[in-house]
């Protein structure tokens, strides 16, 4: 498929086959370009999932699930004045989602301001909360359904943003 965009654009490029590429992907190092913005950057984090070695949906729908789907989980950091993928994490599909987004801000160059770190209740553990404050960032995360008050020794326990409100204010916990 690259070949063929390749000569429709009259480029003689020579394109690497499968086996070159399977080879060589755990030594790739991808650089992602980044548009850097004049103010503190505000990251919107969650996660979306990648099937692989699947025997296809309509064979799966015909004859019923044959052999193991398999998938992995991808975790994004996406800053939301250029809509940009600031950060990227690959796990396994029985991995949570909360231990990941220290990894997701330790990406964000140190020099670089994170103004605000907005994420679904998945996120809501004091592990996340103290990553987002180490980075003096202001967290907005829901409360899980079966979160409950934090102990005042915590870090996070004060000045967390949980949430806007109905009449536009927020909640926050403590």
């Amino acid at each position: 498929m690259v070949a063929s965009l390749l000569k429709m654009a009259d480029l003689d490029w020579a394109v690497p086959d499968y086996t070159t590429l399977c080879r060589r992907q755990k030594a790739l190092a991808v650089q992602i370009p980044c548009r850097r913005a004049d103010r503190p950057l505000n990251l919107l984090i969650d996660r979306t999932g990648i099937k692989f070695l699947d025997d296809g949906e309509w064979r799966a729908r015909e004859h019923g699930i044959q052999g193991r789907r398999q998938w992995r989980k991808v975790h994004l950091a996406m800053d939301t004045a250029t809509p940009d993928i600031r950060a990227v994490e690959f796990t396994p599909s029985s991995d949570g989602d909360s231990p990941v987004l220290p990894e997701l801000l330790g990406q964000i160059p140190d020099g670089e301001e994170i103004g605000m770190v907005t994420a679904d209740g998945a996120y809501d553990t004091r592990r996340c909360h103290t990553s987002i404050i180490d980075r003096q960032a202001e967290a907005i995360i829901p409360i899980r359904k079966t979160g409950r008050p934090w102990k005042e020794d915590c870090p996070a326990a004060f000045g967390a943003v949980l949430g806007p409100c109905m009449d536009g204010s927020r909640v926050t916990r403590g």
